[in-house]
């Protein structure tokens, strides 16, 4: 009974370690021309002003994007990459510094 049951565990294994559409390399996902692809070049204008709920959703509308990742100072972001995310980032007086896609 072992001896069938360890060639179906590492094949199951195996099988979890596929590559899958969700692991094309980061270079081809921001080559993309998805309709939901963000564009940070659009929200440069917001760089200086304030961090609220407001700008935010201009932000948003500017950029194209589908969601808004804020980052206060000292933010540790994990390292995965969206083409449909923007990224504000802000100082301590909550002033944008920083906008960029991912």
């Amino acid at each position: 009974m072992i001896r069938m049951l360890v060639p179906a565990v590492a094949g199951a294994t195996l099988a979890a370690c596929a590559t899958t559409p969700a692991d094309t390399p980061i270079e081809d996902r921001e080559a993309g021309s998805g309709g939901d692809a963000c564009n940070a070049q659009a929200g440069q204008r917001f760089v200086g002003q304030m961090a609220n709920a407001d700008t935010g959703a201009q932000i948003l509308a500017a950029t194209g994007a589908r969601t808004l990742r804020w980052g206060p100072p000292g933010a540790v972001f994990t390292m995965d990459f969206r083409a449909d995310r923007v990224n504000v980032m802000y100082d301590d007086g909550v002033r944008i510094t920083e906008i960029r896609c991912g």
